[in-house]
């Protein structure tokens, strides 16, 4: 966890915090951009790997700004934000290592007995 105070100014001052609605503006302007740059290249660019890779960028990008905010991992320690993206890494690794592996032995035994 950040080391921060953890005090809340309604008890101390008893006013009503100020609502933090720029942040979320700025997020959803943020969130929305990205979608529609996604938009426009499920529109304009014709089915490809290039287009696939376009679209995994972004949406880890989302994902890590979604994270980043919505579940304040960005306002977190140092520390903490490589413990949680560390395994986050290796376990997309492992996944993609298993299908590609999987996929490789399943074509070989079944090309075995054809």
């Amino acid at each position: 966890m950040a080391s921060h105070p953890h005090h809340n100014e309604f008890e101390h001052t008893s006013e009503i915090p100020k609502a933090q609605t720029a942040v979320i503006w700025k997020t959803f302007f943020i969130l929305c951009a990205i979608t529609a740059v996604e938009f426009a290249f499920a529109f304009m660019m014709d089915p490809s790997t290039t287009r696939n890779y376009i679209f995994v960028v972004l949406t880890i990008f989302k994902a890590f700004y979604i994270v980043g905010e919505f579940m304040h991992l960005k306002h977190e320690t140092k520390g903490l934000i490589w413990a949680v993206l560390v395994p986050t890494v290796l376990l997309v690794w492992l996944l993609i290592a298993l299908l590609v592996e999987g996929t490789f032995y399943g074509e070989s035994v079944f090309n075995y007995f054809k």
